[in-house]
């Protein structure tokens, strides 16, 4: 038998698009970026700091080759007056000025290392703003947003962009802000040592850049098609992994070998090609920057001679030709980053964007006592409802209806006549189009969705158990409540028996998937959560299918212990559970075609009759 993951939603596999994918652009790079800088304003004194710590470390950084040609320049000229025998090398003033590059080093690397950890804090705080935010519109968001977006869609957002956010940020601020000082440094540095050399310098500058903008054209491609050929292998595999049993049964693992070796190839291709074309990057500006490196010091031996510069000015100049490439390169791969950080951005702020449901009543009924009880009996009317999941397609047509308190109603119908829609419409889950829904002749709508929603108690079809222990799920209908009350709500699900033939009893845990227990058992831990909950009224969905006749005699004497003295509406899909209803609603296209009780409606000799007598038929087949 196969199950349906109970677990809740599971995220979109590798194989499909579950978040952003590298190198992907915003749709509006400004507006996001621009929308990012509002959302970090208030770390804007933070910011500050961090902005002034990073150029202080990368101007202590670049003045340290200027004082270590100094040293290079007083060794020179000690060497030369040695050969002339007019004196000798000062190993004081090297001493002091070696001192003066040590402080200055670790000054550098002070404020580097400040920067670094005020920069890590903003952004696990904006980290951790973001995914709050999120959380909270999750809860805010009308249920229609989550019929058109994949769980793993929404579920992306709050792991892989903002995660692509939070690295981005840490990594792009720092690398901006030392880029940008380094190059304007360095290039001051250098204009102040020989403007000749510094011209002789950026010629290569837009060499490297032409380069270095022909690679990332032709290898753009490459990367793009390694991204969609991983994603088809990861979904490959995915899929078989997922369908495992079903695949060994009809004999599939040559076929499956097969895909996966012809999908392999084309991510090896796409891989090997991507791969090569950007490691192509790095000899392509090293060689040219060599060439400008060669022009250098044949230009600077030349300014030696016939200029008199110092040596030491040659060999600083150098160093800073070899630290001025770097920033110009990292500046470009910033670039892309940004790409990245700002669509991520916009996913993420579209979802923060996404209209929500509408907001409570300010002035709410109250329908508590004193004690926090629900004050309600359990009567439940629509009148005139209209609903429609897309504006153009009505699926409830005027209904109205009246249900007294304690009776049980069972609502039927074929597959698509409205059943579920109705008890979503009740708890609210949705906006009617028009018409009113009434709980003890208060409208749904002037209660608050958390009162309204506390009214009821539900046991679906689909069955939902989170990780963790036994005792810990049956609670789930009532936090504050004790062990015994969960062992007396167990007993009336009849599930205490089963149970305590655990090893660990209650305390049994439930693993992430919900694989441990068998499909009727889960059904009697919600049924039993119901019970805990002790709620006015019940949405059952009868959920007695796939499992075996023992289990399911269990899950009916708990679903009947469970709807005494409660309002109670049954999803009923097997019409011989429901003879006994106080009121069975037969729906067709959204509409009410017969109301009755189960003999009135099979004398009526109409759609009731012939659903019952198709299902009769069918089981005497």
């Amino acid at each position: 038998m196969s199950e349906k993951r109970q677990n809740g939603p599971r995220m979109g596999g590798p194989g499909r698009r579950a978040g952003m994918m590298p190198g992907e652009k915003a749709k509006n790079f400004k507006g996001s970026v621009l929308r990012l800088l509002v959302f970090l304003k208030p770390f804007a004194p933070v910011l500050t700091v961090i902005i002034i710590c990073a150029i202080a470390s990368t101007v202590f950084n670049i003045i340290g080759p200027k004082i270590l040609g100094t040293a290079t320049t007083t060794l020179a000229e000690g060497l030369a007056l040695k050969y002339t025998g007019n004196g000798g090398i000062d190993f004081n003033k090297i001493a002091d000025i070696l001192t003066k590059l040590l402080i200055i080093y670790i000054l550098s690397a002070a404020f580097s290392y400040i920067q670094s950890w005020i920069m890590a804090g903003v952004t696990q705080k904006v980290t951790y703003k973001l995914r709050k935010d999120i959380s909270e519109k999750i809860n805010r968001l009308p249920l229609k947003y989550f019929d058109h977006q994949t769980h793993g869609e929404v579920l992306s957002r709050v792991t892989n962009d903002v995660d692509t956010v939070s690295q981005s940020l840490n990594q792009s601020i720092q690398q901006i802000l030392t880029s940008v000082v380094t190059v304007i440094g360095i290039l001051i540095m250098m204009f102040s040592i020989s403007w000749q050399l510094t011209l002789m310098a950026l010629i290569v500058v837009p060499l490297s850049g032409i380069a270095a903008a022909f690679v990332v054209k032709h290898s753009q491609k490459y990367f793009s098609l390694q991204q969609k050929t991983l994603g088809e292998v990861n979904g490959h595999i995915e899929e078989m992994y997922g369908g495992h049993i079903v695949m060994k049964a009809f004999n599939g693992e040559d076929k499956s070998i097969e895909e996966f070796e012809k999908l392999n190839d084309n991510l090896y291709n796409s891989a090997w090609k991507s791969q090569f074309m950007s490691g192509l990057m790095q000899p392509i500006t090293s060689f040219i920057g060599n060439i400008g490196y060669v022009g250098c010091c044949v230009l600077g031996g030349y300014l030696a001679i016939h200029n008199g510069l110092a040596i030491g000015d040659i060999q600083a100049f150098i160093q800073y030709v070899r630290n001025f490439n770097q920033p110009i390169t990292q500046t470009a791969q910033i670039m892309n980053v940004l790409q990245s950080t700002a669509a991520a951005a916009e996913r993420v702020f579209e979802f923060l964007d996404e209209p929500e449901e509408s907001a409570d009543p300010v002035h709410p009924v109250n329908i508590k006592n004193e004690d926090g009880s629900l004050n309600i009996k359990g009567n439940v009317s629509f009148e005139n409802v209209c609903f429609g999941y897309e504006p153009d397609k009505t699926v409830i047509n005027n209904f109205s209806a009246y249900m007294k308190e304690g009776k049980q109603i069972a609502i039927v119908g074929p597959t698509g006549a409205g059943k579920t829609t109705i008890v979503k419409l009740l708890m609210r889950f949705y906006e009617l189009n028009s018409g009113d829904i009434y709980i003890d002749g208060i409208k749904t709508t002037n209660l608050t969705r958390h009162d309204l929603r506390s009214c009821f108690g539900m046991v679906l079809q689909d069955t939902w158990l989170h990780s963790g222990t036994i005792m810990e799920n049956i609670r789930y209908g009532k936090k504050d409540a004790t062990d015994e009350d969960v062992m007396r709500a167990a007993d009336a699900a009849y599930v205490d028996h089963f149970i305590r033939t655990l090893d660990d009893g209650y305390n049994t845990v439930i693993n992430e998937e919900s694989t441990n227990i068998s499909q009727g058992q889960k059904q009697l831990l919600t049924i039993a959560r119901a019970f805990l909950a002790d709620p006015k009224i019940l949405i059952l969905d009868e959920a007695t299918s796939s499992v075996d006749t023992r289990t399911e005699i269990l899950i009916q004497k708990g679903m009947e212990n469970l709807m005494k003295g409660r309002t109670s509406f049954v999803i009923a899909h097997r019409l011989s559970t429901i003879k006994n209803a106080d009121m069975i609603l037969v729906m067709n296209h959204g509409d009410i075609v017969e109301v009755g009780t189960h003999d009135e409606l099979l004398a009526k000799n109409g759609f009731y009759a012939n659903l019952y007598n198709a299902q009769f038929e069918d089981v005497a087949a």
